[in-house]
C-alpha cells in the first residue's frame, strides 16, 4: 500500500506531444531561424562582421545542422511512408515534391553553411551578395515547403493517425 501512496503524491508529467505537434513546433523554430538568418545577412551588410554576428552564424549552423536536419529525417521515416501507402495520386505527388524539396534544401544549405562557418570563425572573404542570394533561395523554398506540409500533407497525416 505504501507504494500506491508514493505514486499518487508524485507530480503528474505533461504528456509527450504527438509526432505532428512536435514537427509543427519545429516548423515554428525553422521559420524563426530563417528570419534570423535574413536579419544576420542584413546586419552584416550594414555593420560588417562582429562578435554578435559570429555567434549568430554559429548558432544558426548548429540549428540547421541538427534540429532542421533531424526534422527532415523524421518526416521521411515517420510521416511520408504512411501517406504514400494510401495510394492517393495527388497526395503522393505532394509528398514526392516534399521529398525532392528536402534534397534541394540540403543542397542550398551546403552552399550557405561554409559561408556562415567562415563568418563564425571570423574568416574574411564571404561575399555578402552571394550569401544574400543563397539565403533568399533557401528561405523561399523552405517557406513554400512548410506551407505545403502544414496546408495539405500534415492535415492528411492527422486524419490517418486519427482513423
Amino acid at each position: 500500500m505504501a507504494a500506491d501512496t508514493e505514486h499518487s503524491t508524485r507530480p503528474s508529467r505533461p504528456p509527450v506531444p504527438p509526432l505532428l505537434e512536435a514537427l509543427d513546433h519545429t516548423h515554428r523554430l525553422i521559420l524563426q531561424s530563417l528570419a534570423e538568418l535574413q536579419q544576420l545577412v542584413d546586419r552584416i551588410e550594414r555593420q560588417g562582421v562582429d562578435a554578435r554576428a559570429r555567434d549568430e552564424a554559429r548558432a544558426l549552423c548548429t540549428f540547421f545542422n541538427t534540429h532542421a536536419h533531424q526534422h527532415h529525417e523524421d518526416e521521411e521515416k515517420l510521416v511520408f511512408p504512411g501517406l504514400l501507402d494510401l495510394g492517393d495520386v495527388e497526395l503522393s505527388a505532394h509528398v514526392r515534391r516534399l521529398q525532392q524539396d528536402h534534397g534541394w534544401l540540403d543542397i542550398d544549405w551546403n552552399t550557405i553553411e561554409p559561408m556562415l562557418d567562415a563568418l563564425a570563425e571570423g574568416i574574411a572573404g564571404a561575399d555578402a551578395d552571394s550569401l544574400r542570394s543563397a539565403v533568399l533561395v533557401y528561405v523561399e523554398l523552405y517557406r513554400d515547403h512548410i506551407a505545403l506540409e502544414e496546408g495539405v500533407v500534415y492535415p492528411r497525416a492527422r486524419q490517418l493517425k486519427a482513423g
